[in-house]
């Protein structure tokens, strides 16, 4: 096909959703939002609940907005699941991965299947919230013994959507159940770790069909059918790498938003000790490619402290933090003890106390705290990754809702003492759109998409100013703890 084709993109984060409606021509790349809306965790006496039933919701509003499309794909965050009986029903509201339910988990399992030997087998970093410590958490609860199936968030919601069952490769890669050199389940890994993988959907990759709207999503969105559903990247950073408008394979990328996700595409997953002591993972990407990278806890610091200081004006906050002192204080931005929500500027400050530094005081002080925080934790993933990969890279790209902060890729920059290009901010929906615009015939392979975002993304670039040594020092003062 050579004209121009229209494509929602589901997109869930952490703290919001849209619905975005991509249009792809042969040298067009348009993207607009159609709706937006509130993800809103729940606490109930039971622990930490994903609002589900009011996602599906806004994806139906949305999808009513977008008007006529040739297609909808999905992608959400990371390793939480739902659970539906053998009638297909779900089983409650999905697990928060911010639940507490996974902690000490890990360590009773690595009695069974030694870390070593995991990440052998898997390639997947530490996270207390990995699928596989969920699962095994879940083991002795009653509503886990009535489980038929097992769908990750953005399968649930194609499920709801379709009436079809799959289990999308990219997100799959995240539950520490799949082997990235075969890119297919670890059965000796599911064995002894007792998980059933028959809870599972069969595998389904990027570009594959998921389905068509049913009947009664067509008659509430109002859309004319047929409209199929198209599996995408369904993990949000496989949708975002995949944007991140690179030419050659000298690149480090950075996906920033609640978390920053920084490292390096490549062939083939570094499976190495010293890969894993550094805690980097290595997720399944578009056409073979593996996405080596470190999480770090990322703008859900910033998102925090604003929530406990009433959602001042950002706007003003940044500009008064960049001329604030530059690495007066910095905090390790990996460390869990800033994992679960409340009391963030104050556990900030604790952390700057117990590691002998200046204690923020003002909301400005604490966001440069913040950002000089994240630069140094991007500084230091970049150059593992190199390091571990034998990957040199010349530019770093700064894709996602971090690509609008300035004074955050400017640090950036600075940090690793490489260029940086920021953009495009809606990096995943629009490698979701263009996964879903390559299976239908309407863009070419993954270097051709990537020329299409740089053709006509507006993108901005950040230069490196000043000596790296000082962020070397600030490093060190964290190495000291």
């Amino acid at each position: 096909m050579t004209g121009p084709g229209s494509y929602a993109a589901v997109d869930l984060g952490a703290s919001s959703g849209r619905v975005m409606v991509g249009r792809v021509g042969p040298d067009s790349l348009e993207l607009a939002e159609a709706h937006r809306f509130a993800n809103r965790p729940v606490r109930v006496p039971e622990g930490l609940r994903w609002d589900v039933l009011a996602l599906y919701s806004g994806v139906l509003t949305g999808l009513g907005a977008a008007g006529p499309v040739d297609s909808v794909g999905i992608d959400s965050w990371a390793v939480d699941y739902g659970l539906l009986d053998a009638d297909g029903a779900l089983l409650g509201n999905p697990v928060h991965y911010r639940d507490t339910r996974t902690e000490g988990v890990a360590e009773k399992l690595w009695a069974t299947l030694p870390a070593t030997e995991l990440y052998a087998r898997t390639g997947l970093q530490y996270a207390p919230f990995n699928t596989l410590y969920q699962l095994a958490a879940a083991r002795s609860d009653a509503q886990f013994a009535r489980a038929g199936r097992l769908l990750l968030i953005p399968d649930l919601l194609s499920y709801w959507l379709t009436g079809e069952q799959g289990t999308e490769l990219t997100n799959a890669s995240t539950t520490q159940l799949i082997d990235p050199r075969t890119r297919d389940w670890s059965y000796e890994v599911a064995d002894r770790a007792g998980i059933d993988l028959g809870l599972f959907a069969p595998l389904r990759r990027p570009g594959d069909p998921a389905g068509l709207l049913r009947p009664e999503v067509l008659e509430e969105t109002g859309l004319a059918g047929p409209v199929p559903v198209t599996a995408v990247g369904s993990h949000d950073t496989a949708s975002a790498v995949a944007a991140v408008p690179a030419d050659g394979e000298r690149f480090a990328y950075i996906c920033t938003g609640t978390w920053s996700l920084a490292g390096l595409e490549l062939s083939a997953p570094v499976l190495t000790e010293e890969s894993r002591a550094a805690n980097f993972t290595n997720e399944l990407g578009l056409d073979g490619t593996v996405r080596y990278l470190r999480n770090i806890m990322g703008l859900w610091l910033l998102q925090e402290c604003l929530r406990t200081w009433g959602d001042p004006d950002l706007g003003g906050l940044l500009r008064d933090a960049a001329t604030g002192p530059a690495l007066r204080s910095v905090v390790d931005a990996q460390d869990t003890a800033f994992l679960a929500p409340g009391r963030m500027p104050e556990r900030i400050a604790e952390a700057c106390r117990g590691s002998g530094q200046p204690v923020p005081r003002t909301p400005a002080e604490t966001t440069r705290c913040i950002l000089d925080s994240l630069a140094l934790a991007h500084r230091r993933a970049v150059a593992d990754a190199q390091r571990l990969a034998g990957h040199p890279v010349d530019t770093v790209y700064v894709v996602g809702g971090g690509a609008r902060n300035a004074l955050l890729c400017q640090l950036t920059a600075d940090a690793c003492g490489l260029p940086v290009v920021a953009g495009p901010a809606e990096a995943a929906a629009l490698g979701n759109v263009l996964v879903q615009a390559r299976a239908h015939g309407r863009v070419g392979d993954l270097a051709d998409m990537r020329r299409l975002l740089a053709r006509t993304q507006p993108l901005a670039r950040y230069a490196p100013r000043g000596d790296t040594a000082r962020w070397a020092a600030a490093a060190s003062r964290l190495a000291t703890r």
